[in-house]
């Protein structure tokens, strides 16, 4: 029996590190407030408000069960092991096996130590330089990105959308929440090479495409990114669209442009001004608070003019002629087998990136 005595202490030591790391006992206040908050009934009055907190607890409901779950498990096992019933040797030992498994699996999140990491994500994907074929994969980024979020169990929600003239997609700005959101997509940060043979052309010629992935930290409290309105110019003009009913006649669209920064987050989705206007200001809070960690700047009134270089250099290569391939420029990780990879299979990228900076990030 000494020998499991032995395993289970190592293992509740490993989960109360991990319990204290990720400060699992503040989740838990944070999210008893919002539970409290989320069953008052006159929160309903505002649908919008009330999905977003619920979304929330949701999110951090599903980070904080499994280390109290862990955390009770290694204390009842610990207990009846100290009853000495030598018989349940086999037992326990099937029981510490599988919290070893289940700890193993948990642990991936102490790689989250950026300042941000535990923020939700604002993913926005703009197609580049490749014409119809760019807008194409700016599309296929989209439906890879959802595809990712089902399999993680995270919700999305739909900011902003333009579609291309022929196919595909200009730009889309898709709202994710989900634990760690911004820490695990933020290895997707960066510009995207596509090449293949091109489906829009008679010759069929191969076409090398880009498409830009932006991923920011939701910035959902206004005071963790103070804005003063003098820095700030705000045009209202009549939102576009492809014709029909469904055409806004009134001038709601919004464009929030930083000028110390020259940072434009334009925004026509909703055919509420005032709501367009708030959530220009909630992008424009989250593309500062990534240029701000971008250029190392203590805060927002420390940063320099101009955009970020984000049309630099390929993070990412995905080939589809004359060999299947998907490459990371900066970790060397691959996949061979790209469908899968377009259909979501992102997080063998992920976890290379996080432990490829986990030394750099942890403050």
């Amino acid at each position: 029996m000494q020998p499991l005595i032995k395993r289970v202490n190592e293992l509740s030591s490993a989960i109360e590190a991990g319990y204290v790391q990720l400060g699992i006992d503040e989740k838990i206040n944070q999210r008893d407030l919002l539970e409290a908050e989320v069953a008052r009934p006159e929160i309903w009055n505002n649908p919008n408000h009330a999905s977003e907190q619920s979304r929330k607890l949701a999110a951090l409901s599903s980070l904080v069960d499994p280390w109290v779950t862990l955390r009770a498990q290694a204390s009842d096992i610990k207990e009846l092991m100290e009853l000495g019933d030598e018989s349940l040797a086999a037992e326990f030992d099937t029981q510490i096996a599988a919290m070893e498994k289940e700890l193993a699996e948990r642990k991936k999140e102490l790689l989250f130590g950026g300042e941000y990491d535990d923020h939700n994500a604002i993913l926005r994907i703009t197609a580049g330089v490749g014409g119809t074929d760019a807008q194409d994969f700016a599309e296929m980024l989209e439906r890879m990105y959802l595809r990712w979020t089902e399999k993680n169990s995270m919700n999305t929600s739909l900011v902003e959308r333009s579609t291309g003239d022929e196919a595909g997609l200009k730009t889309s700005v898709v709202e994710v929440v989900g634990p760690y959101a911004y820490g695990k997509l933020r290895s997707e940060n960066g510009v995207h090479r596509l090449v293949r043979l091109s489906p829009f052309n008679s010759d069929n010629l191969r076409q090398t495409s880009f498409a830009l992935v932006e991923i920011l930290p939701q910035i959902d409290a206004p005071d963790e990114v103070q804005l003063d309105d003098k820095d700030l110019k705000i045009d209202v003009y009549r939102a576009g669209g492809h014709g029909g009913q469904s055409v806004n006649t009134t001038d709601s669209a919004v464009r929030v442009t930083h000028l110390p920064t020259g940072t434009v987050v334009a925004i026509q989705n909703e055919r509420s001004q005032l709501q367009n206007k708030e959530t220009a200001l909630k992008i424009l809070r989250s593309k500062l608070v990534q240029l701000q960690l971008e250029q190392h700047a203590a805060s927002v009134a420390d940063l320099q003019a101009g955009e970020s270089a984000s049309w630099g250099a390929q993070i990412r290569n995905y080939v589809l002629h004359p060999y299947t391939l998907v490459k990371d420029t900066r970790t060397k990780y691959e996949e061979k087998d790209t469908q899968k990879v377009l259909d979501g299979k992102l997080d063998g990228f992920i976890e290379a990136f996080l432990e490829m900076n986990s030394g750099r990030d942890i403050k």
